[in-house]
């Protein structure tokens, strides 16, 4: 593996760090920073200005070199590398997310994350005959050259990637790589590290909290070709993969359970849904097998903008600032509709809506919509 020591002290990844550690500034965020002034340093630079254009009141806390390096180095330490969305090692599948991480920090082999991928999750107070299932769908494909992802939850997380330790498996955490949940899956994980891998988008001594559990879901669905679900209730972070494996274009497959199992109420609800029934392993590497080597070309964050880089005329956007603001409140609305009402451009609209993130004053949904907080 690479290490960072090889690199010396003014690796360019410190400011891929820096940027997305820094205060209000998210994986969107980032994207649409870099899109617009042509590069990572330059919108680092431009923080500062466009929190004050978007309202606060005091200077953003915007991570510095010292933490950056603290936190390669402890990295490095524990044997996790970095990886930037620009580089060659970073997943091919988990790019083409619109929310892809910009950093992800990755143990054990890199390469676990370049086979073809498949999510398996599902309940964490399986029953034993869910855990029964996970652990041969997990290993029959792992036989036939895939690789799981799951979540190092307990139940059928920890079974799918128990019975899939020898062929490869990658966990995808909810937290840093020093804060691994739960921790009695701790020596699970350095089990899977021989054939596979875990990977994170968090700071490395990030607790993870109640809301990272559905940013890693994505990660699981945006790094897979399907994700299967296992046993499911009616409202369970499962069912939260699914419906971003859904959106994320990847192909969703549920395994039937009996009615009378409220284990089994989302999966069931899924195929209801259109999902693909799954009772064995070939279910899945059917409906796979016609997406492999068929991969879309996949734009990186490092490209030139459409539009040039670099800030509009910020006359003309002061101008507008304020009726954009009027017209956004705490329903979500999307972009398109913005530059609509405002009869204004989306540059000036997307420059706006920047400058009142890093301000801290609205959010960002899914499909394109934001609010003001």
């Amino acid at each position: 593996m690479r290490t960072l020591s090889d690199r010396g002290q003014e690796d360019p990844r410190l400011d891929w760090l820096r940027l997305i550690r820094s205060e209000n500034i998210g994986p969107r965020t980032f994207h649409d920073l870099v899109r617009h002034y042509g590069g990572v340093h330059p919108a680092l630079m431009a923080l500062p200005d466009l929190a004050r254009r978007g309202g606060l009141k005091r200077s953003p806390r915007i991570c510095s070199r010292e933490h950056a390096e603290a936190e390669l180095k402890a990295a490095q330490a524990a044997g996790v590398e970095f990886l930037t969305l620009d580089e060659p090692d970073y997943p091919a599948r988990l790019r083409m997310i619109d929310d892809s991480p910009p950093v992800l920090a990755v143990r054990g082999k890199i390469d676990a994350l370049a086979r073809p991928l498949i999510g398996i999750v599902g309940s964490r107070n399986a029953s034993a005959a869910g855990i029964k299932f996970a652990q041969r769908i997990a290993r029959d494909l792992g036989d036939a050259g895939f690789t799981v992802v799951s979540g190092l939850a307990r139940g059928i997380d920890a079974a799918a990637h128990r019975a899939s330790l020898g062929t490869g498996t990658v966990a995808v955490l909810a937290g840093g790589h020093d804060r691994i949940y739960p921790a009695e899956h701790v020596t699970l994980l350095e089990e899977l590290l021989a054939e596979g891998a875990a990977i994170s988008e968090m700071p490395f001594t990030w607790e993870p909290r109640a809301h990272d559990f559905p940013r890693r879901n994505r990660l699981i669905s945006g790094l897979s070709l399907g994700v299967v679900v296992v046993e499911a209730a009616r409202r369970s972070g499962s069912l939260i993969t699914a419906r971003l494996a859904a959106e994320q274009g990847r192909e969703v497959f549920a395994v039937p359970g009996s009615p009378l199992d409220p284990r089994s109420e989302g999966t069931n609800g899924l195929l209801k849904q259109g999902a693909t029934p799954v009772t064995e392993a070939a279910d899945v590497i059917t409906a796979i097998e016609p997406i492999l080597g068929r991969e879309p070309r996949i734009a990186s964050a490092q490209e030139p903008a459409q539009e040039p880089p670099g800030s509009p005329d910020f006359t003309t956007v002061d101008e507008e600032r304020s009726r954009l603001i009027a017209l956004l409140g705490p329903a979500p609305i999307s972009i398109d509709d913005l530059v609509r009402l405002a009869c204004t451009s989306a540059t000036i609209v997307r420059t706006v809506l920047l400058e009142l993130e890093i301000a801290g004053r609205i959010e960002r949904h899914g499909a394109g919509l934001v609010s003001l907080l």
